[in-house]
């Protein structure tokens, strides 16, 4: 699911229509969206409150596929939906959820690469570090330099480009609610929750990507796949 930068460039469709026409697609699209986001974040609500984290990834999967295939702000073309028999994942693994310990890092402005032509402005404000499958990891956390801003975690990793979204998965979003939230001090990462930007299923979304920084070599099989009919 994309930034709602990204979601609102939708909303250039409308430029042709008569301005009354107009203003009232655009608030549509709006308030679309704005349930879309409530559906997102009420989804991610009940996966902290879990008590089972792989019965929390069931929800999470029921939910989405529920969204994408019904919701008139799915990332699928609305002539895909159709045909839409669920998302791809990586079957769970609970030794992809792990806690990192957040160190704050010197802010710096970085323009994060989009699927469109130009950047989104972001600033690097902590590092995420974390043993993954005997490896330390460290992924830098960004922080959106917009309007009441937000937390964004994108990644690409060895199933990036063959397995998953060649740009990178995202696994915390908090402009749009995705977020594991905090154990104590250290910030939750669960990579069964790995998720393809809305970029990954047409191009009418404009999504950050990973950044040079969150690329790792390692391949993690967890989260959600590239279903084999989509083309880069």
């Amino acid at each position: 699911m994309a930034l709602a930068v990204g979601e609102l460039a939708g909303l250039d469709l409308f430029h042709h229509l008569h301005p009354s026409v107009q203003s009232a697609a655009a608030m549509d699209e709006i308030l679309t969206l704005l349930d879309w986001k409530r559906r997102v974040f009420a989804l991610y609500q009940s996966v902290r409150s879990a008590a089972d984290p792989e019965e929390a990834w069931g929800l999470w999967r029921d939910t989405r596929d529920e969204l994408y295939r019904s919701h008139s702000q799915s990332p699928l073309s609305e002539g895909s939906r159709g045909d839409f028999a669920g998302l791809e994942y990586f079957e769970y693994d609970p030794s992809l959820r792990v806690l990192a310990d957040v160190s704050a890092a010197g802010q710096e402005p970085r323009p994060i690469g989009a699927s469109g032509d130009e950047s989104v402005l972001f600033r690097r404000f902590a590092v995420a570090s974390f043993e993954l499958d005997g490896e330390e990891q460290a992924l830098e956390l960004h922080w959106l330099e917009g309007y009441g801003g937000g937390i964004f975690l994108a990644f690409a990793d060895g199933t990036s480009g063959s397995e998953t979204y060649g740009g990178g998965r995202y696994v915390l979003d908090s402009v749009k609610g995705a977020d594991l939230g905090m154990d104590d001090e250290r910030l939750v990462l669960d990579f069964n929750f790995a998720y393809n930007p809305s970029c990954a299923y047409d191009a009418r979304w404009i999504c950050p990507l990973a950044p040079a920084a969150n690329r790792v070599a390692a391949a993690i099989r967890g989260g959600e796949r590239l279903p084999p009919t989509l083309a880069y």
